[in-house]
This record gives C-alpha cells, structure tokens and sequence, in this order.
C-alpha cells in the first residue's frame, strides 16, 4: 500500500515537472529545448559539453564500473531532494529511449545517483546529460548496467 502511495505521490510529482519543464522552454538553462534548434542538436552538444559520448562511457565503465560527472553550472534555485528526483524521473518518461521504470533515482543533497539499467552505453550518456540538466544537481553518478533488448 505504501509502494502504491509513493507511485500516485510520483506520478502527480512527475506530471507536474513536465508541466513546468514545458514551460521553462526558451530560458537560460533549460533542458534540451531550445527555439534556435533541434532537440536533437541540443542534446548532442550537451553529451559533447560534457564527454558523455559511446567511447567516453565505455572508457568510464571499464575503468570504474560507473559514469560520474560534476555540474559546473549549478545556478538557479535551489531544489529539494525529492522534486529534482520527480523532474529527472519525468525527463525519463519524455525521453522515449529511456525506460523511467528501469532507472531508479536516488537525489541526496543535490548529488544524484541513477542505477538500473539501460539498452546501450549511449543511453547511459544520455540518462546521465538529462539528470545533470537539472537545476540544483551538484554531480551525477550513473551505475547503470547495459542489457540486451528483448
């Protein structure tokens, strides 16, 4: 019952992070929407930006086992724990590449950590550029395992 709670609580959370993240659009910082652009160019130039690239993960995860990145632009409000996770959760959910159900999200004092799994090492990239486009996230580290598409 109390997993039961916590998903509707989520949901509700997640639904209005998508709302406020549509509306964030064209200001400075927003996630991966900009008018001048494509969606697509602007998360390339994120994965870029921040070495998050196939050979980049590859490279990260047979030297570590994980992905860790730092946000040097952590400007803006400040966000509670439990939102910054609800909004990554929903960038999740938009992204139809990601699966918001195989990636938990743990957010403690802005450090974020994804683990789960994922169907490639690119999407590792990208679940990781998504969680440090957030307001308040300080670093991201993504222990998330690549497994075989179904």
């Amino acid at each position: 019952m109390k997993a039961l709670f916590f998903f509707i609580l989520g949901a509700f959370a997640g639904a209005y992070a998508v709302h406020v993240y549509d509306q964030r659009g064209d200001q400075p910082g927003a996630a991966f929407a900009h008018p001048g652009g494509s969606v697509g160019d602007s998360i390339s130039n994120r994965l870029r930006e921040w070495h998050l690239g196939p050979d980049d993960i590859n490279s990260d995860l047979a030297r570590t086992g994980q992905v860790f990145r730092e946000n040097a632009a952590e400007a803006g409000e400040r966000m509670s724990d439990v939102r910054m996770a609800a909004v990554i959760k929903a960038k999740f959910v938009i992204d139809r590449d990601l699966s918001a159900r195989d990636i938990a999200v743990r957010v403690d004092d802005g450090r974020v950590t994804l683990t789960g799994t994922v169907p490639s090492a690119d999407l590792i990239g990208r679940a990781t550029a998504l969680a440090l486009d957030t307001g308040g996230v300080r670093n991201v580290t993504a222990r998330l395992a690549v497994r075989a598409q179904d």
